[in-house]
């Protein structure tokens, strides 16, 4: 007996985890766009030639705009929406769907206003018991053309991450289980804001040293806030924290870190977004994190930069010069 998935989102993504998971013949898999004018495109060509050129769509992978049609005998649902459109998304399609199966997330970011969590805005929308979260280094780019990658399933339901475990994994694609699923999601939404400032070190000429020293001092600023928060402070020394930092911080494929690298030569963040093609996640979770890092006192110095550059056109070079002449601390304070 098959496993029937629909995932929605046809973005980047979306369209790999697609492609990844119809590689096993035992796979029913639909891909759901949201945009009728995305849905026909993707019908048309067999390839995401906006966000994955050069890489085909099997006939094995079902193409619907049709919710309805997409969920029907679905054993997993995969919200492959970026957070910042989740929640208008699924309000849009809840009153068409039943309450159904569990749902994975794919989502890296945090809600702006009520920092919810994605699986806390799918469970707050769709109303299902059972959520999980898949996270790690994996850019969809190198997932579609099936290079290998390692990455977590997190769930307070450790028969679900199992049961995801045993579906995702491939030759290719190595998942690990992970029962936290709140540091996970915490540790995919921070790493993008440090992914910004690595651009912008880059853009500026910086150096590995000062790079180096940012993905380090990052990881101890993307815990401190995660522990805070109810995350696991070893989740953020895993795939999801660390692993998904440096590949975010170093890859070319990084939106955050593009957009970091932009606003190194002196664009503005309203013009950069206005000209994108994906989403960058760490802009908006740059916002949201300052804004609860304030609230709760903690110390966030590289995002309270990122946000200043992002929302203050506050000038790249001016906010490196005040992070390092921050006042002189014991390296194991606050860790």
């Amino acid at each position: 007996m098959g496993t029937t998935f629909a995932i929605l989102g046809d973005g980047a993504w979306g369209t790999a985890i697609a492609l990844l998971l119809a590689r096993n013949p035992e796979h029913r898999v639909t891909l759901w766009s949201a945009r009728e004018e995305n849905g026909r495109l993707l019908r048309e060509c067999r390839e995401n030639v906006r966000l994955l050129p050069g890489v085909h769509i099997p006939p094995a992978i079902q193409l619907t705009t049709d919710i309805g049609q997409a969920v029907a005998g679905a054993d997993l649902w995969v919200a492959a929406i970026p957070t910042v459109y989740l929640r208008v998304t699924l309000a849009r399609i809840v009153t068409a769907v039943p309450v159904g199966p569990p749902v994975l997330s794919l989502a890296k970011g945090l809600e702006m206003g009520t920092f919810l969590r994605p699986t806390e805005i799918v469970t707050q929308i769709l109303g299902v018991a059972r959520t999980a979260v898949l996270s790690g280094p994996s850019h969809a780019e190198e997932i579609s053309r099936g290079l290998p990658a390692s990455v977590v399933a997190a769930s307070h339901d450790g028969e679900l991450a199992q049961w995801i475990q045993q579906r995702f994994s491939t030759a290719q694609f190595r998942v690990y289980t992970n029962p936290d699923p709140v540091g996970v999601e915490l540790a995919g939404a921070l790493k993008n804001v440090i992914g910004i400032a690595a651009g912008i070190n880059d853009g500026l000429g910086l150096g590995d040293n000062a790079k180096a020293a940012l993905l380090t001092r990052g990881l101890v600023e993307m815990t401190r806030f995660g522990v805070a928060l109810g995350g696991q402070a070893q989740t953020f020394t895993g795939l999801a924290g660390l692993g998904d930092l440096i590949t975010t911080c170093i890859s070319p494929h990084g939106r955050n870190y593009r957009v970091g690298q932009r606003l190194a030569r002196g664009e503005r963040w309203a013009n950069i977004q206005a000209d994108m093609k994906m989403v960058a996640e760490g802009a908006f979770t740059a916002r949201s994190v300052h804004e609860r890092a304030l609230q709760m006192g903690i110390d966030m110095p590289i995002t309270t930069e990122v946000y200043r550059v992002l929302y203050e056109n506050k000038d790249p070079r001016r906010a490196v010069s005040e992070l390092m002449l921050r006042e002189p601390k014991g390296e194991m304070e606050l860790l």
